[in-house]
């Protein structure tokens, strides 16, 4: 479906924090792309009119080191409409549909929280403007699965399925496609990810940064709903999901659902949960706090082709560095030809999914000389810095033409709640540790015998510092 179908593009939420930090700029990509070329309607309660929306959007452009009197900027600040009312007023609605004018198909992104899709979905369907539309809506989609079940089933009253657009802004990152070409576009790499050849896949998500004055949402929230249940399942399922079929990509949405339904759920045994030193100190956080600021999980897939392959994935705050790695171990060689032992190297396929896009493979070559001693050597692809679009624009974009598979659907957030679910709140002890580190202690005894964490290395990663950083976790 083309950019012709989508005739306005609504945003609710359009004086808060994402719109400054993410969708304004995205909007003048979008426009540098001509891909926007729509009325755009601001919908938010802060006592403003069109000049200060745009003022607003201005300065967001500015706080991103994009020029506002650019000809792309010019024109989408040019776009921008703006109603102001509150979200529980029917005429907020009413006036919303006016500053559409003549539109007929509009794309509405809920940049509120899940509380209020409810309201904001009726309030677009009594105004007669549900029918034929798309609404993005943004994570958390529910806490745990009950709740998830609850919000789709409050969109679907309003919106079908097909119309819903759920962002994880993760899959807008392009180290994520990047790493779905690499399987894809290499014939001598896909035929060996399977358990025939694979003995193990990490994942590790770390963050140097702590909460910052995050505290209240984050005691709420903890790292398996804030990044695990999300992020890094569907990177997860990047990895290890069957190829795209016939159709397309429209195929490989429901390839990662069925990869992620196939996941068992998780068991306390195998999880372990870490706090770091200080979070009970932090404002806004519950003095006796059993939020976990770092996980460590275990998980099996029970599919044909990753029976029996141990999934590690961990995700901690105050680690030493901020990066996130795919690590694929493959097994040893059937037969020790040359008498290398337990010694030799093994050969790996490690993906950087942030904070830059790399993929590097391990081989082992024979050190020159006499005898056989093996010489590890790394073959290594990395980006470009600074060609990437932002994770924003390809979302938003790819919502206006209609391409939904950046996009979860309703069956891979439940799913995913199913998986993590058994391990949520109380269920497995949280244990202390220090800042700098990589994370408790007892995370090793989820490891299969023998290996070991993999921490991820590049000359790039930042170091431990305190706040939150640049990019949106």
């Amino acid at each position: 479906m083309s950019t012709d179908h989508v005739d306005a593009l609504v945003i609710f939420g359009a004086t808060g924090d994402l719109a400054k930090l993410e969708t304004f700029p995205a909007l003048v990509g979008l426009v540098e792309r001509g891909v926007l070329n729509v009325p755009v309607v601001g919908v938010a309660k802060s006592g403003w009119g069109l000049d200060q929306f745009r003022d607003y959007a201005t300065a967001s452009l500015q706080l991103n080191k994009i020029d506002p009197a650019s000809p792309a900027a010019t024109t989408m600040l040019g776009l921008l409409r703006y109603v102001d009312g509150d979200l529980d007023d029917p005429a907020t609605y009413q006036a919303m549909s006016d500053a559409m004018g003549q539109a007929q198909q509009a794309l509405f992104y809920l940049e509120v929280p899940p509380p209020l899709f409810g309201r904001i979905a009726e309030g677009i369907s009594t105004a007669g403007r549900a029918t034929g539309s798309r609404v993005m809506v943004e994570k958390p989609f529910g806490t745990d699965l009950a709740s998830a079940q609850q919000l789709n089933a409050t969109m679907q009253a309003y919106f079908p399925e097909d119309a819903i657009y759920r962002v994880d802004h993760w899959l807008g990152l392009d180290p994520v496609d990047s790493l779905m070409f690499v399987r894809f576009a290499n014939s001598v790499i896909e035929p060996l990810l399977n358990r025939n050849y694979v003995q193990s896949i990490q994942i590790t998500m770390a963050e140097a940064f702590d909460v910052a004055d995050r505290g209240s949402f984050y005691d709420k929230t903890g790292a398996i709903r804030d990044v695990v249940q999300n992020h890094l399942l569907q990177v997860l399922a990047t990895v290890l999901a069957e190829p795209p079929d016939g159709t397309g990509l429209d195929s490989w949405r429901a390839s990662k659902s069925q990869l992620i339904g196939a996941l068992r759920p998780l068991t306390p045994e195998l999880a372990v949960k870490g706090q770091y030193d200080g979070y009970l100190q932090v404002a806004g956080v519950d003095p006796k706090s059993v939020t976990e600021t770092y996980v460590a999980i275990r998980l099996m897939a029970d599919s044909w082709r990753w029976a029996d392959v141990p999934i590690l994935i961990r995700a901690g705050k105050c680690l030493p560095v901020t990066a996130t790695d795919v690590t694929i171990t493959f097994r040893r060689p059937p037969h020790d030809a040359f008498g290398l032992g337990d010694q030799a190297p093994i050969n790996r396929l490690r993906f950087r999914v942030n904070p830059e896009d790399q993929v590097s493979l391990s081989l082992v070559g024979k050190k020159p000389g006499a005898g056989w001693l093996p010489e590890p050597e790394e073959l290594n692809f990395t980006e470009h810095p600074g060609q990437d679009m932002r994770p924003y624009d390809r979302l938003i974009g790819a919502a206006l033409n209609g391409e939904r598979w950046l996009f979860a659907s309703q069956d891979t957030v439940e799913a995913a709640w199913r998986v993590v679910e058994p391990v949520l709140g109380d269920m497995v002890p949280v244990h202390p540790y220090a800042r700098g580190t990589w994370g408790p202690d007892q995370a090793a005894s989820l490891l299969p015998a023998g290996e070991a964490w993999h921490a991820p290395h590049s000359p790039s990663v930042r170091p431990v510092t305190s706040g939150v950083p640049a990019r949106r976790g």
